[in-house]
């Protein structure tokens, strides 16, 4: 057990007479921070590698490699940001890991190099996907405990949102004014946007506001107790390992199909607007799965929810080698859809109900290094398989066997009780 030393402050403007509000305006902000991590996601690079390669003249495969290695290095900044975290808080580790993004954006964006491409991009990955998606989800855990699920289904919703007019406003610059103006406008909605607010929304932890947990009522003594298990301890448990490999699992298999969707449905004898409309069923269909997985997991253990999460997973990946009509694939999508929902809540909420909030941050931090790598390998397995076999079903049976696996695992392992 841990006591911290609780600083009587209330939170900022008039939020500090609205204290049952104020963990909820916490949770936008940390929303508003995941949708910060576009640039450093593979859908956000997505959106401006065609433009990018012709205005650089970069070979498709070179850039592939770049990729695979900026994800990869990337991942390590999920390690030292968790204990970041955990010693100087939520509020100055957000704000400083958003302008550090801006900036290297901003940069990236007059970039004419191959080297400088492939450094920007790396740390990109590294302050995007990985560090300020590490202080994103840690943010809401440390705010909220007895309605943790509720309050990720609502983050994941929020943030599903953002992403869903992210895209397509990013898009619309690059079609018209190329990849150099879209990245730079990120670049400067970081610094000018993201950045202040943070600065002046965040903070670290209830206590500090002269809250309780979420976001109540003030504390009234002066000591308070954070209470939870260090990294060490956790990374002791099976619990950890069977939720944060089903995860990264999960990323594995959502990276690769993102990748190659369109391939993949071509194999099956589909054409691009079978694909594009896939991509809109399975973003509408996650995010009723993030409503539905949160009021779940409010109903029911996390065992339970991860099962149906793999299940449904398992099944998807079953289906996708014998679709034969639209609406198998429709079908397909949906069932992709509602699984990436539950798994995202599941992700955002079972580390503090697991093992506390003493150690939130550098525990998260390993479980996000994790699905970090993941994804970075998934693109990779699946172009393999068409190598050597000249399709990808055989990798997908494999990996619905991985899942089913892992599924079962969940049901039976045991969750660490937690302090109230």
């Amino acid at each position: 057990m841990i006591t911290a030393k609780v600083e009587l402050a209330r939170p900022p403007l008039m939020l500090a007479r609205l204290p049952i509000y104020y963990g909820w305006v916490n949770l936008t902000v940390a929303a508003l921070a995941m949708v910060g991590t576009l640039p450093g996601r593979t859908q956000g690079l997505g959106l401006i590698t065609e433009s990018l390669l012709k205005d650089l003249q970069i070979d498709r495969v070179l850039f592939a490699q770049i990729n695979l290695w900026a994800t990869l290095i990337g991942a390590l900044f999920c390690f030292g940001i968790g204990r970041l975290i955990d010693r100087a808080g939520s509020r100055l580790v957000l704000t400083a890991v958003v302008l550090a993004l801006g900036v290297v954006v901003l940069t990236m964006s007059g970039a004419h190099g191959v080297f400088s491409l492939a450094v920007l991009i790396t740390l990109t990955r590294g302050f995007g996907q990985s560090a300020l998606s590490v202080v994103s989800i840690t943010m809401v855990g440390q705010w909220f405990v007895r309605r943790l699920s509720l309050a990720m289904g609502v983050y994941s919703i929020v943030m599903s949102i953002g992403f869903m007019i992210a895209f397509p406003v990013v898009g619309e610059v690059v079609s018209q004014s190329g990849w150099r103006a879209a990245w730079g406008g990120i670049g400067w909605a970081l610094l000018l946007g993201l950045a202040p607010i943070g600065w002046l929304l965040a903070r670290h932890t209830p206590e500090t506001s002269g809250l309780a947990l979420d976001g109540e009522k003030q504390v009234e003594t002066q000591e308070e107790s954070l209470t939870g298990a260090t990294l060490w301890q956790a990374l002791r448990t099976p619990a950890f390992w069977v939720f944060a490999l089903s995860s990264a699992v999960y990323g594995l298999i959502a990276s690769g199909i993102a990748l190659f969707n369109e391939s993949i449905l071509a194999e099956r004898g589909f054409n691009s607007g079978v694909y594009y409309r896939t991509l809109v069923i399975t973003a509408l269909t996650a995010l009723a799965g993030n409503f539905l997985g949160g009021w779940l997991a409010e109903k029911w253990t996390m065992n339970r929810l991860m099962t149906l999460a793999m299940a449904l997973l398992a099944g998807a990946l079953l289906a996708l080698p014998q679709v034969q009509s639209e609406l198998h694939v429709v079908a397909w999508a949906v069932v992709m859809g509602l699984a990436g929902g539950f798994v995202i809540v599941i992700f955002f909420s079972f580390w503090s109900r697991a093992f506390g909030r003493a150690h939130l941050g550098k525990i998260q931090g390993a479980a996000q290094s994790l699905t970090v790598l993941a994804s970075a390998v998934g693109p990779l397995l699946l172009a393999q398989c068409v190598a050597w076999t000249g399709s990808y079903a055989a990798m997908f049976y494999i990996l619905s066997i991985v899942v089913a696996a892992l599924g079962i695992s969940a049901w039976f392992v045991r969750i660490p009780p937690q302090e109230k």
